[in-house]
């Protein structure tokens, strides 16, 4: 897991020497163990180094839940960023953060920061205030016990704010991302309902300003509304 943290962190091979370091290793040690990982296919051996192999993406891309979550959302994701010419993120809480199980960029848009697989804290971002805010209230305390880091002088990083913000959302049905998580970044997300109702993930659309992400809050809410439909249909028993 060190190996494989390093990697995901440097998003390129990385020499023995480098990947040892990076990871807290002893040389020789690292060196065994990406011999032998080489030899699964979960990382690759190039000439600049070592990097994640495709075994480890057959692996993410099976597991169950998010699977069916992400092939569920692929279309409705698609018509939205269509419709708004934004790029639309679909995440999940994973513990006290969000983890970015689909993204879809829009044509032409500027690179974001996020990435498939990426984690940020959910008190930090849109999609996970959304969630956050129809959580268990022991999800909330956890976050809030785990700390509030500010990841931009906007970030919400006290517990009083925190609850005001999410008592917000529940009234609005969606929450946003006001340069919060990345400076210059806008969001309106949407939460996702299964169907015992519980939040299993949300949908966010990223826009170039407050002005534009308000303007697309009702596609957002919409498209969140639907997935959860779809996600339940799927799930229902059949007719007796």
């Amino acid at each position: 897991m060190l190996l494989f943290d390093a990697l995901y962190r440097a998003e390129q091979a990385l020499p023995l020497a480098e990947l040892a370091r990076q990871a807290g290793l002893p040389k020789t040690s690292t060196h065994r163990l990406a011999e032998e990982l080489c030899r699964h296919a979960l990382l690759e051996r190039t000439e600049l180094g070592y990097r994640l192999g495709m075994r480890l993406f057959e692996l993410g891309a099976g597991v169950p839940p998010q699977r069916a979550l992400r092939e569920a959302a692929l279309p409705l994701m698609a018509d939205l960023r269509e419709a708004t010419r934004c790029t639309v993120h679909l995440a999940v809480l994973d513990g006290v953060d969000v983890v970015y199980v689909q993204i879809l960029n829009s044509p032409g848009g500027r690179r974001l920061p996020s990435k498939l697989g990426g984690r940020l804290p959910a008190h930090a971002t849109g999609v996970g205030k959304a969630i956050l805010a129809y959580s268990v209230p022991e999800v909330v305390t956890a976050r809030i016990d785990a700390g509030l880091p500010r990841l931009t002088p906007r970030t919400i990083s006290t517990p009083g704010a925190l609850t005001r913000e999410l008592e917000q959302i529940r009234s609005s049905g969606v929450a946003y991302d006001r340069e919060e998580s990345t400076i210059g970044i806008h969001c309106v997300a949407a939460p996702v309902f299964d169907a015992q109702d519980r939040v299993v993930a949300a949908l966010s659309v990223t826009g170039r300003s407050t002005r534009e992400i308000v303007r697309i809050a009702p596609a957002a809410r919409t498209v969140g509304l639907a997935l959860g439909r779809l996600l339940q249909a799927r799930t229902a028993p059949p007719p007796a």
